[in-house]
């Protein structure tokens, strides 16, 4: 090829192999599957081609709120046909994070849209680490100049320790990313810049830092009269961009030391939820707590401090509630489900202790316990002559441990338990993560090879995609108590109930309806097709001593 002047131009496979020699390559097809990656990628990253073909972009990057916003603003792009450029911070096969520049091309055919994409990547890894570490020696957010998260935390704990009294206040900008997306590249450091300033002008000589990509916090002595102020501040201080008045609605949360909380974690947890609340509400205020959300957010700072001593004490408990299966009439299985009285707390709720404990990463001791006890009455309940089985929940957290498979086989071990009589649920949420990481995979069908089986709980109020149906090992959904509750008195409840029944059953799967309360209910499950039925009906949660085998009528 040759250009007017004759001088000549390089051929198009040169340019390819231009690219590959220096970028890394990654193809996908017009869903995000991966189709083709090259060799710097791979070596990078640590993917080996086995293990990344045929898996989603997404599995790339890492789950947090940021990047699956990025990841999203990029989708949306090449998925209308257009090209996407910027740096990115993307995962490794050992789940370490490296950073990149990444230009995403959409291939466009007519009349066919886009039919694959190609991502091209430079790392820039050192450049970002080295960035980072200067960022933190200096506790300075180097966008803005206002504090980081890591100089926000040293701030808080020393007024803490000197006993001053201060509200912590939580901002956000609202809708932050729709704008971000209606707005041109520049906009983004603009806006954030901008109203950094009106920040450090309002509040002059507090310490502000900067903790999210539009997420700032406040420390003053001043009261919430003073805090509120801030809007009216903003909208006689107008920010512009592009030399037009550009107005921001801004929702924020104050919390108190030491009236409120008394730890750095506990207050920008109320802080946070403060704002949450206000956001939920419409936005476009400054408050306080609810007293009823200062109340819910209290009693589960006190069930967070004292879970842990909780479970030294053995002072958590496993009840059971039974499961008939409609065709034997038969409880051929219970559930085994965690609870907890305290003193001061009253009666803990699986609801209330499982998301705590998560956070907090007591969830494997729990989990742990929980399948322990289940073993052992599983296992004595053999010896009499009854396989009856008993299902344990489990969450994502911990079979992200890869030693997971080996804990429970362990446990059952220790018991004398058959395999073949635990059943493991996991939710929606679990199994759309279970379907990006292999490791996870992996575990849960090596578990099925010894006999344990898999059932999808909550089914139905979880992530709109069946894909993860086709590759995990489950043998049994259970609709959700939210569709039986109005199952009698919707007629489009029934309807869906119906036809989640007919999926189930089309899958080959046994279908388990939760949450039965009345013969009507059970009547109407029987009639459209269920498998087995688990709710107050059938039997409340029971001690193990109060189960009686012999016993089957319910």
């Amino acid at each position: 090829m040759r250009s007017a002047k004759g001088r000549s131009l390089p051929e198009i496979p040169d340019i390819i192999q231009g690219l590959e020699r220096h970028y890394m390559v990654t193809r996908t097809d017009s869903d995000g599957f991966i189709t083709d990656v090259n060799k710097n990628f791979l070596e990078i990253s640590k993917w080996t081609p086995k293990r990344v073909l045929d898996k989603t972009i997404w599995q790339m990057f890492p789950n947090s709120n940021d990047e699956s916003a990025l990841v999203h603003t990029i989708w949306t792009d090449v998925s209308n046909g257009k090209t996407w450029f910027g740096a990115a911070e993307k995962l490794t096969r050992t789940g370490e994070s490296y950073f990149v520049s990444l230009l995403a091309i959409p291939h466009v055919v007519e009349e066919q849209g886009v039919t694959s994409v190609t991502f091209l990547e430079l790392d820039m890894t050192e450049d970002i680490e080295r960035r980072k570490q200067l960022q933190q020696l200096a506790f300075i957010d180097y966008e803005t100049g206002l504090m980081s998260r890591h100089k926000l935390e040293t701030t808080v704990d020393e007024a803490i320790a000197e006993d001053r009294h201060f509200s912590l206040v939580h901002l956000t900008i609202d809708h932050y990313f729709t704008l971000k997306e209606l707005q041109s590249s520049d906009f983004e450091i603009e806006m954030i810049q901008a109203f950094s300033n009106r920040v450090k002008r309002y509040f002059q000589d507090n310490p502000i830092a900067r903790i999210g990509v539009n997420e700032f916090i406040v420390i003053t002595p001043f009261g919430d009269w003073y805090v509120q102020g801030f809007l009216q501040f903003l909208e006689q201080q107008p920010i512009s961009i592009n030399h037009s008045p550009f107005p921001l609605s801004v929702s924020g949360g104050i919390v108190r030391y030491p009236e409120d909380q008394i730890s750095y974690v506990h207050l920008m947890k109320a802080a946070v939820a403060a704002t949450k609340e206000v956001t939920k509400n419409g936005g476009g205020k400054i408050a306080s707590l609810s007293p009823a959300s200062h109340k819910i957010l209290n009693r589960k700072t006190m069930i967070d401090r004292k879970l842990l001593t909780a479970l030294n004490d053995n002072n958590l408990q496993v009840v059971y509630q039974p499961q008939r299966d409609i065709a034997s009439g038969k409880i051929t299985l219970y559930e085994a489900l965690v609870r907890w009285e305290d003193e001061e707390l009253g009666y803990i709720s699986p609801d209330e202790l499982i998301p705590i404990a998560e956070e907090n990463g007591l969830i494997h001791e729990i989990g742990q316990f929980v399948l322990k006890e289940s073993a052992i009455l599983a296992a004595s309940w053999h010896e009499q002559k009854h396989d009856v089985g008993i299902s344990i929940n489990t969450s994502v957290r911990e079979f992200s441990n890869d030693m997971m498979k080996n804990k429970v086989i362990g446990i059952l071990a220790a018991a004398g338990c058959p395999a073949n009589l635990i059943q493991i649920e996991i939710t929606e949420k679990f199994a759309f993560q279970a379907e990006e990481e292999n490791s996870i995979q992996r575990q849960m069908k090596e578990l099925q090879e010894i006999g344990i089986e898999f059932a999808l709980d909550d089914f139905g109020t979880g992530y709109a995609s069946f894909r993860y149906m086709e590759h995990l090992p489950l043998t049994k959904v259970k609709i959700d108590k939210e569709f039986i509750h109005s199952l009698s008195t919707r007629p489009r409840t029934k309807q869906l109930v119906e036809g989640m029944i007919r999926f189930g059953k089309s899958m080959g799967l046994y279908v388990v309806a939760e949450g039965v309360e009345t013969e009507e209910q059970y009547d109407l499950l029987t009639s459209m097709g269920v498998d087995a039925v688990q709710g107050y009906y059938i039997g409340m949660p029971v001690t193990a001593d109060q189960i009686d085998l012999t016993n089957q009528t319910y």
